[in-house]
């Protein structure tokens, strides 16, 4: 928390600021893994793989599933009308008419959903997985839309979901797409260890 802090300081944004506009925080995720209570702890919008069962637990945004899907439906109204995918890849216009439900969203972290942003993260936010069965487990941010125990695979997912979907409206929607220069639509980072 100290180091947030200082940045904000360091920037010149008071905490009067911090406090009454949330949207202006920084933001973080995090996948945890706690060995003592063997247990995974979800702080914002990432995911967990546990085996051997191969169950995926996920901790999205609150309203991230209805912001994807009108993202989509504005996309695939537009292309529909004529509008091509590489017009979306230069800019999401979809995006655009969602950033405002996205900021509104943000104003409610820590109090809807957790983060780490710098103040005081409420512990019933915080999904808990308990792993006590488990024999290995994957943590990953919310990039990678499938998740498989291998990293490989699971950019191979990745990579064959962005060829056939590369603005991702169809089955896997998100609140932004893939844009020209860039190898995917969103941040990856992926972590497998085994457990004794």
């Amino acid at each position: 928390m100290n180091r947030f802090k200082e940045i904000y300081q360091r920037n010149g944004i008071s905490n009067e600021t911090l406090l009454s506009h949330p949207e202006t925080r920084l933001t973080a995720s995090a996948a945890v893994f706690s060995r003592h209570y063997r247990q995974v702890w979800l702080i914002g919008d990432c995911q967990c793989l546990i085996t051997p069962n191969g169950e995926t637990f996920s901790n999205p945004k609150p309203a991230e599933e209805h912001n994807a899907r009108r993202r989509a439906a504005f996309i695939k109204k537009a292309l529909s009308e004529g509008k091509t995918v590489e017009q979306f890849q230069q800019h999401d216009d979809g995006r655009d008419i969602i950033i405002p439900a996205i900021i509104e969203s943000c104003r409610h972290q820590n109090r809807d959903f957790a983060v780490i942003d710098g103040f005081p993260i409420p512990q019933h936010l915080v999904k808990v997985i308990d792993c006590h069965d488990a024999t290995e487990i994957v943590m990953a941010s919310d990039g990678y839309p499938f998740l498989r125990s291998t990293l490989a695979e699971t950019e191979d997912l990745l990579v064959e979901l962005l060829r056939k979907d590369p603005l991702c409206i169809h089955d896997f929607r998100a609140t932004k797409g893939l844009m020209t220069g860039n190898k995917s639509f969103d941040d990856r980072s992926y972590i497998r260890f085994t457990l004794p």
